[in-house]
């Protein structure tokens, strides 16, 4: 059969294109800028550069069975079983084929979670066919370490085959010693607790995998892509080193262990960091004698990148995420529903959870084609550099003594402390944009819906016998959502939120690009923008300040009309009674005159966005 494009061969009458004749018009753009200005950099330093030729002699990356569809995982946590069977077996009516049984105080939890007793999870798993398989995720933690044999004595007092049980018991203390900063235990205490339970979960037949190595715990905690992985290869080789001594063989104890990883809203560095945990571990597997196998992922959006404000935007994020993870090979996929940073999600939040995975396996067909990435240059130079990395940092947690040593010694802290201090700055500067909380806010969405639910009470967890750095969950937007429940509490109690004035000089097409940006700052911070129309006369312009009602003034406009009104303007806002003026745009030569006129701050593209709205704040305090 002749394909169309032996008949048409239209790249034929177009000249061939080369890197040189890019470079050159990309340099006629760039007007003398330096080509470096286009080259990337992740928070572990590694270069991403604007364009990439076709990678050869690349083989794809082995991870699920060809064409084998990822398991759509939905979160269970109802603190009340009764609700959440009702809620598990509403979802596996619906297309999902896994539940993810998140018990409190787990490292997932985020609030709730089922409660960790024989009877609670009879009652979570009643009419649900375990051995029909239904993929079951267990995300457990010190607290509810005991779920974990509940759920298999559900299983064998049922009459089910714990071999036809597809259970993943997520065993995992080394991330749970992360997240909480301290054990009761030493590593060789713990040791012969977490061997024994695999190999009695393994002696009642089930298949596992039984140990999880939790990247999660580094993501949530504001860690980078290297950082995650790495902790993932420490912990994962840590277990692999238990299980063997307690007398298991390698090639058995090479399938009781599986991975979690983070899936974030970064699509080529999602579907790198999935990609390069399959080499990184195959790589481990050699180094054991063994022939390696698909190690077996399992993905969460991420939770950091969850806002509370404009909830629905992370929908688009979770969707980013899951095509990532997805198309790289994840196994499982848990989406968070988009409200779970404001409650318990409700039926609706959890049908978008799941129906975000449907519509990219049933409409899309994403799981038709493996590995799509192979060969495209710039995720396997991704995937490449990920993979130097991430071994290096293994081999420092290596040379510590292992995982446990390394969280004691404060190795993945430190790494993370540092990583997390750069995010927050880009955050701040508003370089990393988080829709609908430091970038394009909208003060009057609705409030969003989330159950009413009483989360489990659980005793604290053991003695604080060996203590170390915490690496506790955190979400990226929480320093600008602050601000805007400042907004609200302001707003309920007064009846109107803080607001600034835009002072608008000259004619529209001079003021509307610094206006929408202003709009758009302050409004981040929850502070109202009153926009105006153009003023050229400073007398009118302090008039309409002053009916205005706020507090807090930004001249708004081009540099060729701030060269012949700001000074006037800024001295007019001051005589009105404005506590604080500000200009939008960056500051000039002419920055000292325009400070003695009344001007205090500029507020501008890569300036520190949250610092400014903080300031704002209390100079309103201290009016």
């Amino acid at each position: 059969m002749t394909s169309v494009t032996d008949d048409l061969p239209l790249a034929a009458d177009f000249p061939k294109a080369t890197v040189e004749d890019w470079r050159k018009l990309v340099d006629g753009v760039l007007k003398g800028t330096p080509f470096e200005k286009l080259v990337g950099k992740t928070y572990d330093g590694l270069k991403i550069d604007p364009l990439y030729p076709r990678a050869r002699g690349v083989a794809p990356v082995v991870g699920r069975p060809a064409a084998a569809p990822w398991q759509i995982v939905q979160r269970i946590d109802h603190p009340d079983a009764v609700a959440a069977n009702a809620q598990a077996l509403t979802d596996l009516e619906n297309g999902a084929t896994g539940l993810s049984l998140v018990f409190a105080g787990s490292n997932g939890a985020h609030g709730f979670g089922l409660e960790p007793t024989a009877d609670a999870v009879a009652k979570v798993l009643k009419d649900i066919h375990l051995d029909a398989g239904i993929g079951i995720e267990l995300d457990i933690g010190p607290q509810s370490r005991m779920a974990a044999i509940h759920v298999a004595e559900y299983v064998k007092s049922n009459g089910l085959d714990p071999a036809a049980c597809n259970i993943r018991f997520g065993l995992d203390p080394l991330a749970a010693c992360a997240v909480w900063g301290h054990s009761p235990y030493t590593w060789e205490e713990i040791v012969p607790a977490v061997t024994g339970g695999i190999k009695g979960l393994a002696a009642l037949g089930f298949k596992g995998p039984f140990a999880s190595a939790d990247g999660r715990v580094i993501h949530d905690a504001g860690g980078s892509e290297v950082q995650e992985l790495a902790f993932v290869l420490a912990c994962g080789v840590a277990y692999l080193r238990a299980i063997e001594s307690a007398g298991v063989p390698l090639e058995q104890a090479q399938g009781m262990i599986y991975a979690r990883l983070s899936a974030d809203a970064d699509q080529f560095l999602t579907m790198a960091k999935f990609r390069a945990l399959r080499l990184l571990w195959a790589r481990i597997e050699t180094a054991c004698g063994l022939t390696p196998k698909p190690l077996f992922i399992a993905a969460d959006t991420a939770w950091r990148m969850l806002t509370q404000r404009d909830p629905y935007v992370n929908m688009l994020r979770a969707t980013i995420a899951t095509f990532a993870a997805g198309l790289a090979g994840a196994n499982a996929i848990t989406v968070l529903p988009h409200t779970l940073a404001l409650g318990l999600p409700d039926p609706f939040a959890r049908r978008a959870a799941r129906n975000t995975q449907a519509l990219l396996l049933e409409e899309s067909n994403l799981a038709k084609v493996s590995d799509p990435a192979a060969g495209a240059g710039g995720i396997e130079t991704l995937t490449a550099q990920l993979c130097d990395a991430v071994w290096a940092l293994f081999q420092e947690s290596e040379k510590a003594g292992g995982a446990f040593a390394a969280l004691q010694q404060g190795l993945f802290q430190s790494k993370v402390a540092a990583a997390r201090k750069a995010r927050d700055a880009n955050i701040a500067e508003r370089r990393d944009v988080l829709t609908g909380a430091s970038e394009f806010p909208n003060l009057h969405e609705r409030e969003t819906a989330v159950l009413k639910a009483t989360p489990v009470a659980l005793a604290p967890y053991g003695e604080q016998k060996y203590k170390f750095d915490a690496l506790p969950p955190v979400r990226l937007a929480e320093p600008f959502e602050a601000l805007r429940d400042k907004s609200d509490a302001a707003l309920k109690a007064r009846g109107a939120r803080p607001k600034v004035f835009l002072a608008n000089l000259g004619t529209a097409a001079d003021f509307t690009a610094r206006a929408t940006f202003a709009k758009s700052f302050f409004e981040a911070g929850g502070i109202e923008a009153v926009d105006s129309e153009g003023f050229a006369d400073p007398a009118t312009l302090a008039a309409a300040f002053k009916a205005s009602g706020a507090g807090l003034a930004c001249l708004c406009s081009s540099d060729k009309v701030y060269a012949e009104h700001a000074e006037a303007a800024a001295k007019a806002l001051q005589t009105a009674g404005s506590r604080h003026i500000y200009l939008a745009g960056r500051p000039t030569d002419a920055e000292a005159a325009l400070r003695a006129a009344g001007v205090t701050g500029f507020v501008f593209a890569g300036g520190d966005a949250l610092a400014t709205l903080q300031e704002a704040y209390l100079r309103m305090e201290q009016a």
